[in-house]
C-alpha cells in the first residue's frame, strides 16, 4: 500500500489513515467501529453528527478523503486528524471509549502540572527519548539544545520578532550557517518524510553540539 494510505490495526480492526496536509487522517467510521461494536457505524457517526454539530451549527471537525474500501474502490470519507480523533472519542458514549478518555485527562493532568513545575516536563521528555531507545549522553545534549532554543526564541521576542513565519526564516539561516542547508533541504538529506516530525530527534550527537553552539551565538549577538 502506498506511503500516504495506509491501515493500522486496533484491537484486530483495520482503521484507514491518509497522509494529508503534512499530517495523518483516519476514517471516522472506522473508529466508530473500534470503540463501539456498532454494525452500523456509518449510521451512528451520523447521529453524532446531527448531535454535536450540526443542531449547533458547528464547524465541521472533518474532511472528506478518498479512502480504499472493501471491494477495492476509493470513495470519499469523512476523515479526522489525531486531534480531532481525540474530540471524537469524547463524544461517544461507549464503555469501549473510556480508556481512551482517561487517557485523554491524564495526559491534560500532566501539561497542568508541567505548566506549574517546568522540571516535571523535562522529566517526561527525558523518560520519552529514553523508551525510545535513545543514550543518555544523546539525551542530555538533546534537551541541553532544547533549553538553549528557549532562551534564543525568548530573545526574538523581545526584539518583537514573534510570528512562527519570522521563526523560521531566521531558523534556516542558523542552519544555513551550521550545515550548508535549510531545515527542509536536511529533512530531505535525512530521508525525513513526515514534516511533522522533528529535525533534531534525527541528529547524531555532533549535530547537536553544532545546532546548540550557532543558536547559543545567535542568542549572544541579538542581546
Amino acid at each position: 500500500m502506498k506511503e500516504k494510505n495506509k491501515i493500522i490495526v486496533f484491537q484486530d480492526k483495520n482503521i484507514r489513515k491518509m497522509w494529508h496536509n503534512d499530517e495523518w487522517y483516519f476514517s471516522v467510521v472506522d473508529i466508530i467501529s473500534v470503540l463501539t461494536d456498532s454494525p452500523t457505524p456509518r449510521q451512528y457517526w451520523g447521529k453524532i453528527k446531527d448531535r454535536e454539530f450540526k443542531a449547533f451549527e458547528l464547524s465541521p471537525i472533518w474532511v472528506q478523503l478518498k479512502l480504499i474500501s472493501q471491494d477495492s474502490k476509493s470513495y470519499s470519507t469523512d476523515c479526522i486528524n489525531t486531534k480531532n480523533a481525540f474530540r471524537l472519542i469524547q463524544s461517544v458514549p461507549s464503555k469501549k471509549a473510556e480508556p481512551f478518555k482517561q487517557w485523554l485527562a491524564q495526559v491534560g493532568h500532566e501539561r497542568i502540572e508541567e505548566i506549574e513545575n517546568p522540571e516535571l516536563g523535562q522529566n517526561r521528555v527525558k523518560e520519552y527519548y529514553k523508551l525510545k531507545g535513545y543514550p543518555k549522553e544523546w539525551i542530555d545534549k538533546r534537551l541541553r539544545g532544547i533549553s538553549i532554543r528557549q532562551e534564543l526564541t525568548d530573545e526574538w521576542k523581545n526584539k518583537n520578532i514573534k510570528t512562527q513565519n519570522e521563526f523560521a526564516i531566521l531558523t534556516n539561516e542558523i542552519s544555513k550557517a551550521s550545515f550548508g542547508k535549510t531545515i527542509s533541504e536536511y529533512k530531505k538529506f535525512k530521508n525525513i518524510k513526515n514534516n511533522k516530525q522533528n529535525l533534531r530527534d534525527h541528529m547524531t550527537d555532533w549535530e547537536l553540539i553544532l545546532n546548540m553552539i550557532g543558536e547559543k551565538a545567535t542568542t549572544d549577538i541579538t542581546k
